[in-house]
This record gives structure tokens, C-alpha cells and sequence, in this order.
């Protein structure tokens, strides 16, 4: 009880007998800084809020230049990120006795090793210190290599944490991509998200980049809090520092780090949008470069490489702009965060360590003066000990909650990658549910002052918002009507839930099934026919009518919005477009495909087998020239137009399916080796489904399906020959009619010679 007046007295006569004029003058200076950090922050405060509309703001006109959708996202949503990380981490980590797992207990071991190391560096260190102050030169040699011994360990040790954190971020990333590439490449994920949604934009750059980000991150930040985490709680349970025992001054400490949480936080730009933001602006930029090889022929033709060039460039200076923000974002955050945690924390920590050693110095002083002694080297050395223990301990503890903090960024940051792999794998899993969300332009009102454009976006929750714009009228609907040819009452059909029955058997039926593109557009409204084995169906139309779109819905590509679809298995189903795809591999490969070698040996089929199907396509030339069944080559381009088309139709005598849907497929192929091919086809007992505009293929046809452009169709038998003789007349008359208006002419400059009329120009 007697202790605390005196050592409230000595404090004062301490602060009386050494603060000066100019410690006065220094104070006032220190508070004056103070206020002006005060005022500055505020004055941050708002600036921020200014800078918040004005990206709000900005974030619109790149919406319409860049065509980048930004979404407003609010601050960091702690508990929304909780979940969708908890979700994201019952992937990657799936069992506790799972590969990943054991890489996390090795790296928490590694990192709660480096913890004890550094304390008992931080003893060793007061204690070299003490032997320095002590005079002792044999104990300070014999510390010096026992600190020097112990950097093995250590640096081992850090190695070891870097080591098992890019483990970690690699297992984790394999984890994820093959839970990712399993949704996307099953219930063809793949076609539906790029043709049938619109809400996942370049899906690559999502499967990749920020799968790989998203890895690190999570390895990273689990590296970066938990040191700091060990080292707070060993130095709280330990208490190694003498000088830091007491409640106050660990009151005083906490109360510090409490206030400057509350400042940062209060203070930190919303890095998570920032980032994701900055994520779907490079997507952007590669998506308009990718843009460009494709369609380079094009672009080269209309030689629209200025136009082209200006696209590049605006995606790319919103990027430049996008991160220019970003790094000024970072400016005044960067300076707060490294004052209040650098300099205000040591400042704190110089305190608690100060303050007790000058009252303990104060009273050691009385003792001296009444007993008449003076403090040893060693006492003195002692507490010089105590002191580099005390001063390295706090500063690790100010170190390791200085880095708790910044990981409040890196979480941040964390969660704009968190967001786009989790919308992600929901739109994965939309699309295995059939749940399509689709932005499209469409005619949804006719009226006599002509269609008004609308922006269809179809919900999957069924939910309708009406959204108004200054350049057009946004709207989500869930219906389209559909206008019959007899001028009926409209029926309506949800785009977002299809209602058709799809079965399984061994003919194909199509009854009252509409065919509409993913864009909304109704190309057939009512859709019936059928197809039995050895029925072979010609389809013919103008182009833009539905022909290729009814292959998309057979072949499961497209939903069946209403009616019901009969179809033969997927495997007893073989299509082959007008561009065959050619995979990567062997020239084997490519006449198997989907197949694999492995396949092929169990369906007791070799390459003699393939040699025979090489010559009833006449491509026995291209295995000879290119080196055999092994040759490995980009195939797109060593082989002609004329022998893609052939190498696809080897590839359908390979799998002998049941039905062939032929689309435009032997375009660039002689018309009498397409005829060998198709007559060969039916002789394996392949019914054939053929687009096509020659008509040498009729022969090979007993139905019709023919589609009029206007949403109309008939299906009825076809007579090969009688349709080639109206084919032929048709064609003679089309000759005849183009000659008529230079005979118009000319008899009418004979009627001008003569000054007489004519009968057949009276009739005009």
C-alpha cells in the first residue's frame, strides 16, 4: 500500500528535474502533428466518399466503352466471405487425412518452430549483451557461436515454410481445378456456358488465373497469421519479458491495437472489388485479343485494324486506369498503416518497457544514497539482460500484430478471388441443373410504329426487375410470346424454365417441339416429324431457318422448351459439322476420336481395320504421306479443306452409329466420291440426317424436312427423280427470266428505229 505514493512522487520529481524548455517545445510540436494528422485523416474520410460516387460513376461509362459489366459490390461482407470460403474449403480440403492436409500440419509445424526459435534467439541476445556489459569475453565467444549455430536450424526452418506454402498453394490449386474441370467438362458445361448463359465471361481465364490466385492467396494469408498468432500467444502465456508483467501496461497495448483496427478498417478502400474488378478488366483484355486471331481473316479482308486496334487499346487503358487507381488507393493507406503500426506501436512498446525501468532506476537511487552502496556490473548487467529480452520480445509481438493487421488487406483481396471461383461453380452448377441466365436482344412487342428492342434476361429464381436506362429499356421477363401463322392468340414460352420431355429409344420424334436460339429468337414455333432406321431425312431451308439449330437440340446441346423429343442414345448419335474439329495427336487419333487407342484394341478393331476406312474415303495417299497411323502434326493445317471433311467422314465409318447427322459436311469434297461415301454410309446401315444445297444428294434421301425462313415447314416422302426434274426446270426458267430484260431492251430500241409499237411492250 506504502509503494504506490512513492512511486507516484518519483515520477514526479523525475518528470520536474529533466523536462526542459525544450521538452516543452518538443511536446508541443508532437501534439500539434497530432492534430494534424487528426484533421487530414478526416479530411481522407471525406475524400473517400467523393471518390466512391466518382467510381460509381466511372464505373458506367466503362460498362458502355469496354463492355465490362461492373457489379456494385458493397464492403467486405465478413460473413458472406466466411461462408463462401467455408464452401471453397471443403473442397481443397476434404478429409483430415488428405494429402492437403498433412502439407498444413507440416507447414503449422514448421511455423510454430520458427516461433520457439526466435524467442530463444531473443534470450540468447540479452544474454550477449550481458556478457559484453559484464566483461566477459570467453562467455561472449561462447554465445556467439552457440547464435551462430542456431541460424541452421533457422534458416532450414524458413526454407522449409516457403517450401511447404507453394505445396500447399499447388495442392490446393489441384484440388480445385479437377473439382472444376469434373463440373465444367460433365453435361456439356463447357458449350452451355459460353452459347446458353451470359453470366461467365471468359470462363479460361476463371479455370486458370484465378483459380491459381485464389491457391496462393489462401496458402499465403494461413502462413502469414499464423506466426504472428504463435508469437502473440506465446508471449502473452510466458510473459518472458520481466518488465512487461502487470496488467496496465498489457491493457495499454491492447487498447492500442484495438483503436488502430477500428482506424484501418474505418480507413481501407474496398480492395476485394478493387481486385475483382481489376480481374474481369484483364479477362476482358485477353478475351478482345483472342477476338482478334479468330476472326483475323475477317478483320484483314475489311482491312478494320484501326477499328480493331481502338477496341485493344480502350480495354486496355480501362485496365491501366483501373490499377492506377488502385495504386493511389494504396498511397495513404500504405502511409497510415506504416505510421500507427511502425512507429505509434514501437513508440507504445518503448514505453512499457521505459517507464518501469525509470521508476525501479528512482528507487534503486534512494537505496544507494541510504545504504551507501552502488550497483554491480552485474545486477547491472542483469538488467541490461532483461532489457534487449524485453525490447526484442515486444517488438516481435508489435512485428507479429503489425502483420495480423495487413492481412486484413490480403483478406480483402482474398475475397475477390473467393467471389468469382464460387459465382463460378455456381453457374457450373446452374448448368447441370438446367438454370440458364441469358442477356439477349429481342423482339418482345410488335406494333405498326415497328418492334421495340428489349434486353431479355432470363432469371432462373423466376423473379422479375424492371430496370429503365437513358439509352434503352432494360428489362427482365420470363416469357416470350410466340405469334402463330393464323394469327391466334400467343402462347407463352419460359426461356428460363424448360418444360419439354426428353426421351430415350431407338427412332427419332419430334412433337410439337419449338426451336429457339439462345438468343431468344423463335425460328420454328411447333416442330413435329419422325425418323425410323433406314427413314433417311434431307433437310433443306434458307439460311438462318433452324436447320443446324434442330441438330443442336438433338443432339442435346439446346433445351427442349416444350413438346417432347424421342432420340437414340448419345452413343448410337454420330455429328459431323461442316468444319470437322481435329484433336490433338496422331493421324490415328484423329479417325477415332473420341476414342483412345486403348478403346479401339478393345473393340478388336487395328489399323488395317483403319486402312480399309482410309480407302473408301481415298485418303490412303494422306497415311502414306505424312508417315503412318504415329505421325504426330497440327493437322488444321496440313490437311485441305477437302480432306478435313473426309477424315470426319472416316471417323463416322469408324464408330458406325445408328444415325449420322451430316451438316453441310462433303461441301468441299467431289461429288463423286461424296457420293461413294454417302452410298457406303447406308450400306453399313447408318440413317442419315444431311444438310445440304446439292442435289446430287437427293438419291441418297427418302424424306423431306424443308424449313421456308418464315417459321414454317413441311415433312413429307421425297421422289428423287421427280424433285430433280422440277429442280432442272426450275432452273431453265430462272435462265429464260434472266434474259428477258436485255430482249426488253433490245426490242424496244427496234420499236424506236422502226416508229412502231409492240404487243409485248403494251402489256408492261
Amino acid at each position: 500500500m506504502s509503494s504506490t505514493p512513492i512511486s507516484v512522487e518519483a515520477l514526479t520529481r523525475l518528470l520536474r528535474e529533466n523536462v526542459t524548455k525544450r521538452h516543452l517545445v518538443s511536446g508541443l510540436g508532437i501534439l500539434a502533428s497530432v492534430g494534424a494528422g487528426v484533421y487530414l485523416t478526416r479530411k481522407r474520410v471525406n475524400q473517400m466518399e467523393a471518390e466512391k460516387e466518382h467510381r460509381a460513376q466511372q464505373d458506367a461509362l466503362e460498362e458502355a466503352t469496354t463492355g465490362v459489366v461492373v457489379k456494385a459490390k458493397p464492403q467486405f461482407n465478413r460473413q458472406q466471405f466466411y461462408k463462401r470460403l467455408g464452401r471453397l474449403l471443403r473442397i481443397v480440403l476434404p478429409s483430415i487425412y488428405s494429402k492437403e492436409a498433412g502439407i498444413l500440419g507440416m507447414h503449422t509445424f514448421f511455423l510454430f518452430t520458427r516461433t520457439l526459435l526466435s524467442i530463444y534467439v531473443a534470450y540468447i541476445d540479452g544474454q550477449i549483451v550481458r556478457s559484453i556489459v559484464g566483461r566477459s569475453p570467453f562467455a561472449f565467444m561462447w554465445l556467439l557461436a552457440k547464435w551462430l549455430a542456431l541460424s541452421v536450424p533457422a534458416v532450414y526452418t524458413n526454407s522449409m515454410i516457403k517450401y511447404l506454402e507453394d505445396k500447399l498453394a499447388i495442392a490446393f490449386r489441384t484440388r480445385m481445378s479437377d473439382h472444376l474441370y469434373q463440373k465444367y467438362m460433365e453435361s456439356e458445361t463447357y458449350y452451355r456456358v459460353g452459347n446458353l448463359d451470359s453470366r461467365l465471361t471468359n470462363a479460361d481465364q476463371c479455370l486458370t488465373e484465378d483459380v491459381s490466385k485464389f491457391s496462393s492467396h489462401l496458402a499465403s494469408l494461413y502462413s502469414q497469421l499464423s506466426k504472428p498468432m504463435f508469437d502473440v500467444l506465446w508471449v502473452l502465456i510466458t510473459r518472458q519479458a520481466g518488465f512487461m508483467s502487470g496488467l496496465p501496461p498489457l491493457a495499454g497495448g491492447v487498447m492500442c491495437v484495438w483503436l488502430t483496427s477500428k482506424l484501418l478498417r474505418r480507413m481501407s478502400p474496398p480492395f476485394g472489388a478493387l481486385v475483382a474488378k481489376q480481374a474481369a478488366l484483364e479477362g476482358q483484355l485477353r478475351f478482345v485479343h483472342s477476338r482478334l486471331i479468330t476472326n483475323a481473316e475477317e478483320i484483314a479482308f475489311y482491312r478494320g485494324h484501326k477499328i480493331e486496334h481502338g477496341v485493344i487499346a480502350r480495354s486496355y487503358y480501362a485496365l491501366v486506369k483501373h490499377m492506377n487507381l488502385i495504386f493511389q488507393q494504396r498511397v495513404f493507406y500504405t502511409m497510415l498503416e506504416g505510421f500507427l503500426m511502425k512507429y505509434v506501436w514501437s513508440a507504445i512498446g518503448m514505453n512499457i518497457i521505459a517507464f518501469p525501468t525509470f521508476l525501479a532506476d528512482y528507487k534503486q537511487q534512494k537505496i544507494e544514497k541510504a545504504t551507501g552502496t552502488v550497483e554491480g556490473l552485474s545486477s547491472m548487467g542483469d538488467r541490461t539482460q532483461n532489457y534487449i529480452v524485453a525490447r526484442k520480445l515486444l517488438l516481435d509481438s508489435a512485428d507479429a500484430v503489425e502483420r495480423i493487421m495487413l492481412a486484413q488487406k490480403q483478406i480483402s483481396e482474398l475475397d475477390g478471388y473467393v467471389t468469382r471461383v464460387t459465382d463460378m461453380l455456381d453457374v457450373f452448377e446452374d448448368m447441370h441443373d438446367g438454370k440458364f441466365v441469358k442477356t439477349m436482344i429481342n423482339n418482345v412487342d410488335d406494333d405498326d410504329d415497328g418492334a421495340k428492342a428489349k434486353r431479355i434476361k432470363g432469371e432462373p429464381d423466376g423473379e422479375d426487375s424492371d430496370e429503365d436506362d437513358a439509352e434503352e429499356e432494360s428489362t427482365t421477363v420470363k416469357e416470350k410470346r410466340i405469334r402463330h401463322h393464323d394469327n391466334g392468340p400467343a402462347e407463352p414460352l419460359d426461356l428460363t424454365k424448360p418444360q419439354g420431355v426428353v426421351q430415350e429409344a431407338d427412332y427419332i420424334q419430334f412433337d410439337k417441339v419449338p426451336i429457339v436460339s439462345p438468343n431468344g429468337d423463335v425460328l420454328v414455333e411447333s416442330l413435329s416429324f419422325e425418323v425410323t432406321p433406314g427413314r433417311h431425312l434431307l433437310i433443306t431451308g434458307p439460311n438462318g431457318c433452324g436447320k443446324s439449330s434442330l441438330f443442336r437440340i438433338l443432339g442435346g446441346l439446346w433445351p427442349v422448351y416444350r413438346g417432347s423429343v424421342v432420340k437414340p442414345s448419345i452413343s448410337d448419335m454420330f455429328y459431323i459439322p461442316q468444319r470437322p474439329y481435329l484433336a490433338i495427336g496422331s493421324l490415328r487419333d484423329q479417325v477415332i476420336y473420341p476414342h483412345t487407342v486403348q478403346d479401339m484394341h478393345s473393340a478388336n478393331i487395328t489399323d488395317k481395320d483403319l486402312d480399309d476406312i482410309m480407302e473408301w474415303v481415298n485418303l490412303t495417299k494422306v497415311v502414306v504421306r505424312e508417315g503412318g497411323w504415329d505421325a504426330v502434326s497440327d493437322w488444321k493445317d496440313v490437311l485441305s479443306g477437302g480432306e478435313k471433311q473426309r477424315v470426319a467422314m472416316a471417323r463416322l465409318f469408324y464408330h458406325r452409329p445408328k444415325y449420322a447427322i451430316l451438316d453441310e459436311c462433303t461441301s468441299a469434297v467431289s461429288v463423286d466420291v461424296e457420293g461413294k461415301m454417302y452410298a457406303h454410309a447406308q450400306d453399313l446401315g447408318i440413317t442419315l440426317l444431311t444438310v445440304t444445297h446439292r442435289p446430287s444428294l437427293w438419291q441418297y434421301h427418302n424424306y423431306l424436312l424443308q424449313f421456308d425462313g418464315e417459321g414454317g415447314w413441311q415433312f413429307l416422302p421425297l421422289n428423287a427423280t421427280a424433285r430433280m426434274g422440277l429442280k432442272e426446270e426450275k432452273m431453265r426458267l430462272e435462265a429464260q427470266l434472266q434474259g428477258m430484260p436485255t430482249m426488253h431492251k433490245r426490242l424496244r430500241e427496234l420499236c424506236n428505229l422502226l416508229g412502231e409499237d409492240s404487243i409485248a411492250l403494251q402489256q408492261e
